[in-house]
């Protein structure tokens, strides 16, 4: 029979859930997922998934009605086996009320509705920590996470490209974030700064519309090129264009682990978060900058919709110029004949 995953927590949790579902289905088949509505497209592909099943729990699946409703269609697929990387009440729940006869999930999150628990590593990436989930042996191989575009996403990405003429190399920009204090405020000026030596690809939803119209406008005053993505892709095809630029300058959110996943070089930003927690880049050559030395750092394990302090200090001095160093450092700024 069937095993379910149940991660229904934010984009770039699921995108790093991908190494325990690749390990789970080599184990054991393909398995069914169930994800929110926003993230259920980026597992559509994906090899180890039988089928993605979206909860909608914050809208109109919300409340008891919604979650006794899912369990209710979970119940009569008869899983096997639950797996809980979210901890969160709700996904201990919901897996429970499905009678699923073996629920794992981590010791700190409910143990008293798993039938087995895992002990959650305290150091180590967040995938790491994922991958103990399903009982890998120390030394197992490595399960990198892994989108998968398809052909007809790199069909729409490579006529984005071509539609704002660019047809080499360039930089690639995530300045959103769901939580207002991780992001950077000085993405224009970056922008502006690479204009005359790089083409300029700004990355991210319908929510970033806005970052983006502004950072495009900067390119454009400095005479370069540039391609505004924000909100006109899948995210599929976020993931594809984010697999084609040389490097990739994000916050901590969701992008940073799309490049991870595709193998771009990343100089990730980090403000009110550390890469202790286990969030941060993967890749040998990536960066991440942070302002060291400030008591209030970090501040949350998410970072706070605004500073909780009012000065937003962590994000506020770090400044272009390191960014810029950081860049040059990675040689994504040198020309490739």
């Amino acid at each position: 029979m069937t095993s379910l995953v149940i991660q229904t927590a934010f984009l770039g949790d699921v995108v790093l859930t991908t190494p325990l579902l690749a390990a789970l289905g080599e184990r054991h088949g393909p398995v069914d997922v169930v994800t929110t509505p926003a993230a259920a497209p980026l597992l559509a592909s994906h090899p180890a998934v039988r089928q993605v099943i979206p909860y909608d729990k914050r809208g109109r699946e919300r409340g008891l009605g919604g979650l006794l409703g899912l369990a209710r269609r979970l119940a009569a697929a008869r899983y096997e086996a639950a797996y809980l990387p979210h901890r969160s009440l709700r996904s201990a729940a919901l897996a429970c009320l499905a009678r699923v006869p073996r629920r794992v999930g981590f010791a700190d999150g409910w143990p008293l509705f798993y039938t087995e628990t895992r002990r959650r590593p305290r150091t180590g990436h967040e995938i790491d920590r994922l991958l103990a989930l399903a009982g890998a042996p120390a030394g197992s191989p490595p399960f990198p996470p892994a989108p998968y575009p398809q052909p007809e996403d790199q069909r729409v990405v490579d006529r984005c490209l071509s539609d704002a003429g660019i047809a080499g190399d360039f930089v690639a920009l995530a300045p959103g974030s769901i939580w207002g204090s991780k992001r950077w405020p000085y993405y224009d000026a970056l922008a502006s700064r690479l204009a005359h030596r790089v083409a300029v690809v700004v990355v991210g939803g319908a929510e970033d519309v806005e970052l983006g119209r502004s950072i495009a406008v900067a390119v454009q005053g400095s005479g370069g090129r540039v391609l505004d993505a924000c909100g006109r892709l899948t995210l599929l095809q976020s993931a594809a264009l984010i697999g084609r630029a040389r490097l990739l300058v994000t916050n901590d959110s969701a992008p940073l682990h799309f490049a991870s996943a595709v193998g771009t070089r990343v100089v990730a930003l980090f403000g009110p978060t550390v890469t202790e927690f286990g969030f941060g880049p993967i890749g040998a050559g990536d960066l991440a900058l942070g302002v060291t030395g400030l008591v209030c750092r970090p501040c949350s394990d998410h970072g706070p919709p605004v500073c909780p302090l009012g000065h937003h200090r962590c994000m506020r001095e770090l400044r272009v110029e390191t960014v810029v160093t950081a860049l040059e450092e990675t040689g994504a700024l040198r020309r490739r004949d």
